[in-house]
């Protein structure tokens, strides 16, 4: 008789009202290509959405499309065939990924979602380079490739304090967008339905932080394996009601556990631990496994905090856009980024923090000049470093990352 595997994890029931949110978000999606009768706008994750939702644009996230690619493992085999266009095996995979499986003419929504054959066709595509360069190349592909006009953001990099003339240069790059916008969704610019995306995209921001805070308790409620999974709809659903509905019940969830004392990890946590950098998406699940048999919890990271957006002020829609989304943690100096992630483990009692070199993703990667050791020596935390790679599962060796993983939890036994 087969040995019954120990339950080491507590599963949100949340989770169900998470997954159901996103499969209307995708046959949503699916019947305005289908039926043509709602323009579609392609954004990126920390794009315009706000302003798309003001014209009446379905939106669609390509990012949230490779995330998929990673954790169905289906990247790894796809990545190649962007390489032989010319893409380097060094730059994002989340865009090679997808650009691979478009040639392909595969998607995973397919498996997930009955009826659902192929990503929808954009009518514009709208980036942002806040995240990276590697977005403004991966739109202008498809906007090859559908025949279809591109516009976008060009953000700052390395921004220490953010000063008037960030806002305002920003500003008016968000406001230009508005006349092609206009011209291809054949309207105009509703601002009062623009400025409730606004609203709405600031109270999804505050519910998001809430249930992320949550984590601060010990033991924790929640993981950051777990949020990687819950903050869909933090990314492809803010500015609705429909999201920040979603949210307030994970949060009712979250602090009925924190009420009782009942972590996320069905064993103790003993050790809390602070993750920089991007996931694994094709070992979400591992990941979480291993650090639960360690009496580990990694209860907060710098990315699942990367949708809070508390600029956000529907009295003023263009300039608190712009703020929101030049404030984020990956456009910011070191000197930011020492700060930030040094009050982070303050708040969330973090006795460890794990940083994810991820080769094909420097942008979400901190740990390359010396701000590891810094941290360190400021705030006595130890670290650990793992390689690997968002999408590209050649990039990292999962014995290696066990092994290493395993003797810094030791280290920190030996501190206790």
């Amino acid at each position: 008789m087969p040995q019954e595997k120990k339950q080491i994890l507590k599963r949100l029931n949340a989770a169900k009202d998470l997954s159901r949110f996103m499969a209307e978000y995708y046959y949503e999606l699916d019947e305005a290509d289908r039926s043509g009768k709602q323009k579609i706008a392609w954004c990126t994750s920390v794009g315009p959405a706000e302003l798309l939702r003001g014209m009446g644009y379905h939106i669609y996230f390509p990012e949230t499309h490779s995330a998929m690619l990673g954790t169905t493992r289906m990247a790894t085999d796809l990545i190649p065939t962007a390489n032989a266009m010319g893409y380097s095996p060094e730059i994002c995979s989340y865009l090679t990924a997808d650009i691979g499986a478009f040639v392909k003419g595969v998607t995973p929504l397919s498996k997930a979602f009955k009826g659902i054959s192929h990503v929808p066709e954009p009518d514009i595509l709208v980036y942002n380079t806040n995240q990276c360069r590697d977005v403004q190349d991966w739109f202008n592909w498809y906007g090859d490739q559908f025949k279809v006009p591109v516009v976008g953001i060009q953000s700052h990099r390395s921004v220490g304090q953010i000063t008037e003339s960030h806002i305002d240069s920003i500003a008016s790059q968000i406001e230009n967008l508005v006349a092609p916008l206009e011209a291809v969704a054949g309207r105009r610019l509703d601002m009062d339905v623009f400025k409730s995306a606004v609203a709405l995209s600031r109270e999804c921001s505050d519910l998001w932080e809430k249930c992320l805070a949550t984590a601060s308790t010990s033991p924790a409620p929640l993981t950051f394996f777990d949020a990687t999974t819950l903050m869909g709809p933090a990314v492809v659903g803010r500015g609705t009601q429909k999201a920040v509905d979603v949210y307030r019940l994970l949060l009712e969830e979250l602090e009925s556990r924190v009420a009782v004392g009942e972590g996320a990890l069905v064993d103790e946590e003993k050790h809390r631990l602070y993750w920089d950098g991007m996931p694994v998406w094709g070992r979400l699940g591992m990941h979480s496994k291993m650090f639960a048999e360690l009496n580990a919890n990694v209860i907060a990271s710098t990315y699942c905090s990367s949708w809070i957006f508390s600029a956000l002020d529907p009295s003023d829609p263009f300039r608190s856009m712009a703020r929101a989304y030049t404030e984020l943690f990956i456009t910011r100096d070191d000197a930011y980024k020492e700060n930030y992630i040094q009050n982070k483990l303050a708040f969330f009692g973090c006795d460890g923090m794990v940083y994810h070199n991820a080769r094909t993703c420097p942008n979400n990667t901190n740990c390359l000049y010396g701000l590891p050791q810094r941290l360190q020596t400021k705030t006595g935390i130890p670290f650990v470093i793992i390689d690997g790679d968002l999408n590209d599962l050649r990039c990292l060796s999962d014995e290696q990352t066990r092994t290493n993983i395993e003797a810094f939890i030791e280290q920190l036994e030996e501190r206790k």
